[in-house]
């Protein structure tokens, strides 16, 4: 028995970032690194098995791992790259992470996966005053529910939390890791910062 479940990462790289200018945001550089190069580092040192969700330069980032892109039209955000994960990759739990978030938790994997119980379908970060629905591990077998949601129209994530059984894992001590920046100016005071 491996001392955590069968999951893969998936880092989050699908977005339109019109908050950023059109820009493919995993491509825009924090001290002169790309934010997917950062994430990947995090999760990498943390021993993580790493996909990427990307629908555009897919090139660029297939020296970060397998890339596969939205299944269903229309960008429907971070719930689509999590329904193409499930389309894409057989692995019992994906875990997910967006690629705008440089300096995720150095135990961000260890702490999800001890709070995973018997019941559980998804678990997701909470840094102790709000929950970080990008930052999170669901059970493959919500890919039904996922589909139909989607297929509803349904796009926030936190319903989604409601129709599964949901753990929140807190990060409360680390509230500062869970930072992402979405436009230029976010950019630069960060960069300025670390």
């Amino acid at each position: 028995m491996p001392s955590h479940p069968d999951t893969t990462w998936v880092i989050l790289a699908g977005g339109q970032a019109r908050r950023m200018g059109g820009q493919d945001k995993g491509l825009v550089t924090l001290n002169g690194k790309p934010f997917i190069e950062l994430v990947h580092e995090r999760l990498t040192e943390q021993g993580a098995t790493i996909a990427i969700n990307a629908n555009r330069n897919q090139e660029r980032y297939e020296q970060y791992g397998p890339v596969f892109g939205d299944v269903l039209e229309g960008f429907p955000g971070p719930l689509g790259g999590m329904h193409a994960a499930m389309s894409n990759i057989d692995s019992e739990w994906l875990g997910f992470v967006p690629c705008d978030c440089p300096n995720l938790p150095h135990a961000l994997l260890e702490k999800m996966y001890h709070a995973i119980n018997a019941d559980a379908e998804i678990v997701v970060a909470h840094d102790g005053e709000s929950v970080q629905p990008v930052v999170t591990m669901m059970k493959r077998s919500i890919f039904e529910r996922l589909n139909t949601f989607l297929a509803n129209g349904d796009r926030k994530i936190v319903l989604l939390y409601d129709l599964c059984n949901t753990v929140f894992v807190d990060f409360s001590a680390e509230h500062d890791a869970f930072i992402n920046l979405n436009t230029p100016d976010e950019l630069s005071r960060y960069g300025e910062l670390s």
